[in-house]
């Protein structure tokens, strides 16, 4: 299987730019910018890319990511994005200079169509800017093949060695011929062929877990999401009845979901469950509670935890499978990349856990989970079920986690669902959820003061929970969600709309 790792300098699209080239069925993933040389070889890979960054090329820190230069000597073709571009012009003697100010934002292009990374391309196209540095000078036997009417050099090559550098991303959205861009260099540089499909990651992963577990039992941590699923079932094919899948209901679940879970996988799966009611045990580890660092960590312990003492009960249960994401893994911070949040099954882990872990689904996103699931079979209700995060309602409570307040929301929330489905907009929305604030305001009710919580109702679109937009749900939708919910639900006097984006907002409000 061909394959073009990114370079990861730490830059906000370098899992967009993984994100993209799978998307042409090219396997992808991020490594290190310091990956030792012959790590890289053992990957053997069709072509590298390197990203963008959040440094200067031309800052004195020593903390600048830089590439050993030895990887231009591997006989396979390169392309450099934005920062990738500059530290190709820095290590091959080019001119970099700083600008004193960002050019940030759409620019027209004028493009070198003799250039391969430009093929079938227009010769004035729209591209993405994000920059401060700029080249000023190429490097010896490197030919300008972009400008733009602002910056003279807006891409290079070496066409003998196959290395490329543009200062635009064609990753993104905003540049409408980029998917286009890096086709060329997939396939027609790098001699890539799209062979990255369901059937092969679903083949590759049973042979893997196969491998790793020559003896013993497994346990599954279920949720009941749609990426647990898979896991288990994708695992199940490679054990067998060695699997034993564990439904654990911390209290935090949205209203009637535990019951849910288990019927639907008792109807579906012919899988091994046991049922654990740890609703008392998890909410008294959260009493006082206010941070939401901690609670992740508290709630990722409590599940390993339980996971331990219910493998111990099963002889040579030695394994764990968790349904992780590669957004999980991002999001919770690579020695690259900032942390955003710690999700409980990555950065909420013991550090002492005995399991071993299998995640089958770890450099995957959520858009392929669900082609995997489709292959394997999965029913639409499972497949198409909102993503739910494994914290539950403890991060869509913002402050102390009280009974009252999850009684609250659960009954808020099914009001937003309910809304939604009725409005037949649910499989189109990737999350739609009902977030409860620790603060009280003044409101009216029966010409009597009230002093009650608010409500807000968040809805986004994506499709990777890498990035994603706030929903324009129809004014009717939002009227009758806010009238049920105020008349409905003790305790709410308002409700209100989260109208922001991610970024700069995440999903999650905690």
């Amino acid at each position: 299987m061909d394959s073009v790792p990114v370079i990861d300098f730490g830059g906000q699209y370098s899992q967009l730019i993984t994100r993209r080239v799978r998307e042409l069925r090219v396997y992808s993933e991020l490594i290190p910018y310091d990956t030792n040389i012959e790590k890289i070889k053992e990957k053997k890979p069709s072509g590298l890319i390197l990203s963008g960054s959040p440094y200067s090329i031309l800052s004195k820190d020593r903390k600048v990511p830089v590439v050993d230069k030895e990887i231009f000597s591997l006989g396979i073709p390169i392309l450099g994005i934005c920062y990738g571009m500059q530290l190709i012009a820095r290590l091959f003697d080019g001119g970099i200079v700083t600008s004193g100010h960002n050019e940030y934002g759409k620019t027209k292009i004028k493009l070198n169509l003799k250039s391969p990374l430009f093929k079938d391309l227009k010769p004035l196209e729209t591209c993405w800017m994000s920059h401060k540095d700029s080249v000023v000078k190429i490097p010896p036997a490197f030919n300008v093949i972009a400008s733009t009417p602002n910056l003279p050099i807006a891409g290079i090559e070496e066409p003998k060695n196959k290395i490329y550098g543009i200062q635009f991303h064609p990753e993104v959205m905003h540049t409408p011929s980029g998917m286009d861009i890096l086709k060329n260099f997939l396939f027609d540089i790098c001699g890539c062929s799209p062979t990255w499909t369901m059937v092969s990651i679903i083949e590759k992963q049973i042979k893997k877990v196969k491998d790793k577990i020559k003896e013993g039992r497994v346990i599954c941590g279920l949720s009941g999401g749609v990426d647990s699923l898979v896991a288990a079932v994708l695992v199940s094919k490679a054990v067998g009845n060695k699997l034993t899948c564990i439904f654990v209901d911390h209290g935090l679940l949205r209203k009637g979901e535990a019951g849910k879970v288990v019927e639907t996988f008792k109807q579906n799966f012919k899988i091994n469950l046991i049922h654990i009611n740890a609703r008392d045990r998890f909410l008294s580890k959260l009493v006082g509670i206010t941070d939401p660092e901690k609670k992740r960590k508290i709630i990722g312990n409590e599940f390993i935890r339980i996971f331990e003492e219910e493998a111990s009960k099963i002889k040579n249960a030695n394994y764990l499978v968790q349904g992780t994401l590669y957004p999980d893994v991002i999001e919770s911070g690579t020695r690259d990349a900032a942390r955003i949040k710690t999700h409980h099954n990555v950065g909420g882990l013991p550090a002492d856990m005995r399991l071993k872990l299998i995640e089958p689904l770890r450099l995957l996103f959520k858009d392929e989970i669900r082609k995997i699931g489709i292959e394997l079979g999965l029913p639409d209700e499972i497949l198409w079920r909102q993503p739910f995060p494994g914290p539950g309602l403890a991060i869509r409570i913002i402050g102390e986690v009280t009974e009252e307040k999850i009684k609250i929301l659960q009954n808020a929330d099914e009001i937003v669902v309910e809304e939604i489905k009725r409005a037949g907009l649910y499989k189109s929305i990737w999350q739609s959820f009902a977030v409860l604030a620790s603060i009280k305001s003044v409101g009216v009710m029966g010409d009597e003061r009230t002093y009650a919580y608010p409500i807000i109702i968040r809805a986004v679109s994506s499709a990777d929970a890498m990035t994603a937009d706030w929903v324009k749900l129809p004014h009717k939708v939002l009227e009758r969600m806010s009238t049920r919910i105020i008349g409905e639900v003790d305790g709410v006097n308002r409700v209100v709309y989260d109208i922001s984006s991610k970024p700069p907002s995440t999903i999650e409000w905690e």
